[in-house]
């Protein structure tokens, strides 16, 4: 089940960022689960973590509404979490990882490997892909061992799409996809080296530049 509901996640993800939902209308879950071939279950158990991302708001009828938002204020909060999660990185770099993080780090980078050794995406990876990216950035925010830093990560989250994990498929260019997602996913290579290396201030630096392929990754880079 957790499969399907993370399927269902990024395909409701995709239609509020094409304009298929638009801001203030009322998320029906038979039209969904019919729309998306599913049944009401995933789709009733996908609608309030979404509302969690910010995407929906939960009204007090016990229904949903997509979210009214702008491209620039999900442009600052990619930019907020590039900061926020560059500082972690720096602070872990500084601390020196301890063994089983960076293990944790090197199964992500392998998860990562075989989603792009094909050479192209299929629609399962965008599932796939976003739980890998959730728990590679997850495992240096909590590696860094600030709850300040974690609450306010937890904060920015609830922007539509700024949070690590909420990646959307530009299925009309997929090449164009595979492109800017391999390359963040080399980033992460890079990030996992400088960690282990010590050096703080690249693992910062890779950090912040990587949130910005989040921008490159939903059409909204500057």
């Amino acid at each position: 089940m957790a499969g399907k509901n993370s399927r269902v996640i990024v395909r409701i993800r995709e239609m509020i960022l094409h304009g298929e939902l638009v801001p203030g209308q009322r998320v029906r879950e038979v039209e969904l689960a019919d729309k998306l071939g599913v049944s009401r279950t995933p789709v009733r158990e996908s609608l309030p973590l979404l509302a969690q991302e910010g995407m929906l708001t939960q009204l007090d009828t016990r229904g949903f509404v997509v979210r009214a938002f702008t491209p620039q204020e999900i442009m600052d909060a990619i930019d907020v979490r590039g900061v926020l999660e560059g500082l972690a990185a720096r602070m872990l770099a500084e601390q020196g990882p301890p063994r089983r993080l960076i293990q944790s780090l090197h199964d992500c980078l392998r998860e990562g490997d075989e989603i792009f050794a094909k050479r192209h995406l299929v629609e399962s990876d965008e599932a796939r892909y976003g739980e890998m990216n959730k728990q590679f950035h997850s495992v240096i925010v909590q590696g860094a061992g600030s709850r300040v830093i974690a609450d306010a990560l937890e904060r920015n989250g609830r922007i539509p799409f700024a949070a690590a994990h909420a990646i959307a498929f530009d299925k009309i260019d997929l090449p164009r996809m595979y492109d800017s997602l391999s390359y963040a996913h080399r980033q992460h290579h890079a990030i996992v080296q400088a960690l282990e290396s010590g050096e703080g201030a690249r693992a910062a630096s890779l950090m912040y530049e990587h949130a910005y392929e989040t921008k490159t990754s939903t059409n909204m880079a500057r």
